[in-house]
Protein backbone atom coordinates (compact mmCIF):
# COMPACT_ATOMS: atom_id res chain seq x y z
CA UNK A 1 0.00 0.00 0.00
CA UNK A 2 1.24 3.47 -1.39
CA UNK A 3 1.63 6.29 1.22
CA UNK A 4 -1.72 8.12 0.03
CA UNK A 5 -3.54 4.66 0.13
CA UNK A 6 -2.68 4.34 3.61
CA UNK A 7 -2.97 7.79 5.01
CA UNK A 8 -6.92 7.34 2.86
CA UNK A 9 -7.16 4.47 4.83
CA UNK A 10 -6.37 5.93 8.23
CA UNK A 11 -8.52 9.13 7.89
CA UNK A 12 -11.40 6.72 6.86
CA UNK A 13 -10.64 4.60 10.26
CA UNK A 14 -10.90 8.04 12.81
CA UNK A 15 -14.26 8.81 10.84
CA UNK A 16 -15.65 5.78 11.04
CA UNK A 17 -14.31 5.90 15.03
CA UNK A 18 -16.00 9.17 15.47
CA UNK A 19 -19.17 8.62 14.03
CA UNK A 20 -19.30 5.47 15.96
CA UNK A 21 -18.55 7.45 19.18
CA UNK A 22 -20.95 10.27 18.27
CA UNK A 23 -23.96 8.09 16.88
CA UNK A 24 -24.03 6.79 20.79
CA UNK A 25 -23.20 10.38 22.39
CA UNK A 26 -25.99 11.79 19.98
CA UNK A 27 -28.24 9.39 22.58
CA UNK A 28 -27.39 10.79 25.73
CA UNK A 29 -29.91 12.98 26.90
CA UNK A 30 -27.82 13.65 29.91
CA UNK A 31 -25.15 15.23 27.42
CA UNK A 32 -28.02 16.79 25.36
CA UNK A 33 -29.71 18.58 29.12
CA UNK A 34 -25.82 19.84 29.89
CA UNK A 35 -25.41 21.31 26.37
CA UNK A 36 -22.10 18.89 25.91
CA UNK A 37 -20.64 18.68 22.21
CA UNK A 38 -18.30 15.70 21.49
CA UNK A 39 -14.80 17.19 20.64
CA UNK A 40 -11.45 15.19 19.73
CA UNK A 41 -11.89 11.49 19.66
CA UNK A 42 -8.97 9.50 19.07
CA UNK A 43 -7.88 5.71 19.96
CA UNK A 44 -8.07 5.74 24.09
CA UNK A 45 -9.20 9.51 24.33
CA UNK A 46 -12.40 11.90 24.02
CA UNK A 47 -12.99 14.92 24.84
CA UNK A 48 -16.19 16.68 25.56
CA UNK A 49 -16.95 20.10 25.71
CA UNK A 50 -19.35 22.46 27.58
CA UNK A 51 -20.13 25.92 28.61
CA UNK A 52 -20.93 27.55 31.89
CA UNK A 53 -24.99 28.13 32.49
CA UNK A 54 -26.73 29.62 34.81
CA UNK A 55 -28.89 26.64 35.43
CA UNK A 56 -26.23 23.97 35.75
CA UNK A 57 -25.06 26.19 39.00
CA UNK A 58 -24.83 25.17 42.34
CA UNK A 59 -25.86 28.16 44.95
CA UNK A 60 -22.35 30.02 44.56
CA UNK A 61 -22.86 30.25 40.72
CA UNK A 62 -20.56 27.55 40.12
CA UNK A 63 -20.76 24.50 37.77
CA UNK A 64 -22.60 21.98 39.97
CA UNK A 65 -19.81 19.60 40.83
CA UNK A 66 -22.86 16.71 40.01
CA UNK A 67 -22.30 18.76 36.28
CA UNK A 68 -19.16 18.11 36.46
CA UNK A 69 -18.94 14.39 37.47
CA UNK A 70 -21.01 13.67 34.56
CA UNK A 71 -19.29 14.78 31.90
CA UNK A 72 -16.16 13.71 32.95
CA UNK A 73 -17.95 9.90 33.17
CA UNK A 74 -19.42 10.44 29.79
CA UNK A 75 -15.44 11.73 28.16
CA UNK A 76 -13.65 8.56 30.15
CA UNK A 77 -16.49 5.73 29.23
CA UNK A 78 -16.33 6.81 25.61
CA UNK A 79 -12.20 6.99 25.15
CA UNK A 80 -12.70 3.24 26.59
CA UNK A 81 -15.82 2.31 23.96
CA UNK A 82 -12.94 3.82 21.06
CA UNK A 83 -11.37 0.52 22.38
CA UNK A 84 -13.97 -1.84 22.40
CA UNK A 85 -15.19 -4.19 19.64
CA UNK A 86 -18.03 -2.55 17.22
CA UNK A 87 -20.60 -4.48 18.72
CA UNK A 88 -20.03 -3.40 22.10
CA UNK A 89 -21.53 -1.07 24.72
CA UNK A 90 -19.72 0.61 27.49
CA UNK A 91 -21.36 0.94 31.03
CA UNK A 92 -19.51 2.58 33.91
CA UNK A 93 -19.43 0.54 36.93
CA UNK A 94 -16.77 3.08 39.26
CA UNK A 95 -15.36 6.02 39.84
CA UNK A 96 -13.47 8.28 41.97
CA UNK A 97 -13.52 11.91 41.26
CA UNK A 98 -11.02 14.57 42.88
CA UNK A 99 -12.82 18.64 42.93
CA UNK A 100 -9.49 20.81 42.74
CA UNK A 101 -11.11 23.72 41.95
CA UNK A 102 -14.05 25.99 41.84
CA UNK A 103 -15.73 25.86 38.24
CA UNK A 104 -16.04 29.35 37.18
CA UNK A 105 -15.73 29.03 32.96
CA UNK A 106 -16.70 30.28 30.86
CA UNK A 107 -16.09 27.04 29.05
CA UNK A 108 -14.83 23.29 29.78
CA UNK A 109 -13.00 20.78 28.29
CA UNK A 110 -13.23 16.96 29.67
CA UNK A 111 -10.88 14.66 28.89
CA UNK A 112 -10.75 10.64 28.65
CA UNK A 113 -7.72 9.15 28.50
CA UNK A 114 -7.62 5.07 29.10
CA UNK A 115 -4.82 4.02 31.01
CA UNK A 116 -5.19 0.54 31.05
CA UNK A 117 -7.80 -1.26 28.27
CA UNK A 118 -8.98 -4.76 29.12
CA UNK A 119 -10.83 -7.00 27.44
CA UNK A 120 -14.19 -7.11 29.81
CA UNK A 121 -13.23 -4.27 32.24
CA UNK A 122 -10.94 -0.95 31.56
CA UNK A 123 -9.31 1.89 33.60
CA UNK A 124 -9.67 5.70 32.54
CA UNK A 125 -8.72 9.01 33.77
CA UNK A 126 -9.85 12.07 32.86
CA UNK A 127 -9.23 15.81 33.55
CA UNK A 128 -11.78 18.80 33.68
CA UNK A 129 -10.09 21.91 32.50
CA UNK A 130 -12.12 25.32 32.49
CA UNK A 131 -11.50 27.44 29.80
CA UNK A 132 -11.10 30.94 30.78
CA UNK A 133 -12.12 34.02 28.35
CA UNK A 134 -7.97 34.55 27.48
CA UNK A 135 -7.83 31.05 26.39
CA UNK A 136 -5.91 29.60 29.37
CA UNK A 137 -6.78 26.41 30.80
CA UNK A 138 -7.02 25.58 34.28
CA UNK A 139 -7.17 22.18 36.25
CA UNK A 140 -10.88 22.14 37.94
CA UNK A 141 -11.04 17.95 38.41
CA UNK A 142 -9.34 14.44 38.11
CA UNK A 143 -11.42 10.94 37.90
CA UNK A 144 -10.39 7.85 37.60
CA UNK A 145 -13.36 5.71 36.15
CA UNK A 146 -13.63 2.13 35.61
CA UNK A 147 -15.92 0.86 32.95
CA UNK A 148 -17.11 -2.66 31.62
CA UNK A 149 -17.35 -3.53 28.05
CA UNK A 150 -20.63 -5.15 27.38
CA UNK A 151 -20.93 -7.77 24.74
CA UNK A 152 -24.37 -9.56 23.79
CA UNK A 153 -26.66 -7.82 26.49
CA UNK A 154 -29.09 -6.66 24.46
CA UNK A 155 -27.97 -3.34 25.37
CA UNK A 156 -26.83 -0.76 22.08
CA UNK A 157 -24.18 1.27 21.66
Amino acid sequence: MNQTNADASAKADRDALFERVRNSFDKQGAMHTLGASLGEVAPGSVSIWMSHRAELTQQHGYLHAGMVATALDSACGYAAFTLMPADAAVLTIEFKINLIAPAKGPRFRFDGVVTKAGRTISVVDGRALQVGADGVEKLIATMTATVMTLLGRGIES
